[in-house]
């Protein structure tokens, strides 16, 4: 007979979101619920493929690299979107990646997770990608738990036969008393054990992957996954360098990695690039937080609510002038960050349903509002050299930078 595991909720308490009923506000209530997303072993040894544009079913990270951006469609794969003309970009092509929700890219070549597997992709030809390499098993912590949803459901699947590649996500309402009824069971992560040099583009700050010269270094839930890329079609997997729980993102600067956690900042030094070292850190308690990094000071934003654990959520900017001891300089309140950015003295922080918000940065002691598109749900921001893109809620917008803030110039629908 063969063996059926069976996934269950994993924390003991629920974070409600806003509640609303026809009869009592006390009865019913809308969740985020998540749903584990489960395929055959053998389609995702097989599922890269390059297809025509595909409406986008979750817009997940976004990358630039040359007149092209990246958009990826979680656990999914990456829309490729012709971006020569900002003002008019085009749908181009999707790359059908299962389990994928990170992609780097250097001198041509597309470095993507496809759950554990490192997958190595020529783009030189837009209109003819080709897979090139795939390490099998590199990335053994990369099965992500999504803290984002209020309930996390189960499934039965078959372990010797099928494979969690990951999470679908969607808001229902639900009987309160029905969720506080059936809260609890353990989650059983048995399931998924079994389971710069050169040109190169760039992310925004929820990206776990960053490319610095001839090395690729991917962030997974507690490692370091170091490769060297030296040779781009056959990259060469080096010792993972341990760095604590719930690691979330990566963003270089200078000689250094900062990692975003829900516990921290990490700081690690890469002198020795194919093993960066811990220099020092900074504990904020428990949200989820992505960080990027300007001169002397880090800005990190920290969301709270579902399964990140904090209650509140804001924007810290952190004095890094003495690496070694990192130092809270000022927190402002925002009501649920995502990612965020910086170009030159403007800050650009996705703050999820409140829309985008636009800062004059020059003193950080006392930021100032320059622009708040309301009416727009944002993700995360790539603060390109000539114009600003971001993505969120299944819309890429792009907007070029003024004096006094910015102002759109395009936006397209990924559906």
């Amino acid at each position: 007979m063969k063996k059926k595991i069976l996934l269950l909720p994993f924390l003991t308490m629920l974070l409600f979101l806003s509640c609303t009923n026809d009869d009592s506000s006390d009865e019913y209530a809308e969740y985020l619920v998540a749903r584990p997303m489960v395929m055959s072993k053998t389609e995702f040894a097989a599922g890269v493929d390059i297809i025509a544009p595909r409406p986008i079913n979750e817009s997940g990270k976004v990358y630039a690299y040359k007149d092209y951006i990246f958009i990826n469609d979680k656990y999914k794969g990456v829309h490729v979107i012709n971006n020569s003309n900002p003002s008019q970009p085009v749908k181009v092509a999707f790359i059908q990646i299962p389990g994928n929700v990170d992609v780097s890219v250097k001198d041509n070549y597309l470095f993507a997770d496809s759950l554990t597997d490192l997958v190595v992709i020529d783009i030189s030809d837009i209109k003819n990608i080709e897979q090139v390499n795939r390490l099998e098993n590199v990335l053994q912590s990369n099965i992500f738990f999504p803290f984002e949803a209020d309930i996390v459901e189960g499934a039965i699947y078959d372990h010797e036969t099928e494979i969690v590649v990951g999470w679908q996500t969607i808001t229902e309402r639900r009987l309160v008393s029905e969720v506080e009824k059936d809260n609890g069971g353990v989650f059983n992560d048995t399931a998924f054990a079994e389971s710069t040099n050169g040109e190169t583009g760039q992310g925004g700050s929820l990206a776990r992957f960053k490319i610095v010269e001839d090395y690729l270094y991917a962030v997974d839930s507690h490692n370091i996954n170091v490769f060297n890329i030296s040779d781009l079609d056959n990259p060469q997997a080096l010792e993972d360098v341990y760095a604590g729980f719930d690691i979330e993102t990566i963003f270089y600067n200078g000689n250094y990695l900062f990692l975003g956690s829900m516990r921290g900042m990490y700081i690690y030094d890469i002198a020795n690039p194919a093993a960066p070292s811990k220099v020092s850190e900074f504990e904020h308690g428990t949200a989820c937080d992505p960080v990027v990094v300007d001169g002397d000071y880090a800005y990190v934003t920290l969301r709270g609510g579902n399964w990140c654990g904090a209650t509140e959520s804001g924007l810290f900017i952190v004095d890094i002038s003495n690496i070694e001891s990192p130092e809270l300089v000022v927190s402002y309140p925002m009501d649920g960050p995502y990612g965020l950015g910086i170009k030159e003295e403007k800050l650009f922080v996705c703050d999820g349903d409140s829309g985008l918000k636009v800062f004059d940065k020059t003193d950080v002691n006392d930021i100032k509002e320059l622009n708040h598109f309301k009416d727009i749900v944002t993700f995360d921001v790539i603060p390109t050299e000539n114009h600003l893109i971001m993505v969120g809620d299944e819309i890429l917008y792009q907007y070029e930078y003024l004096n006094d803030g910015i102002r759109l110039i395009s936006q397209i629908g990924l559906n």
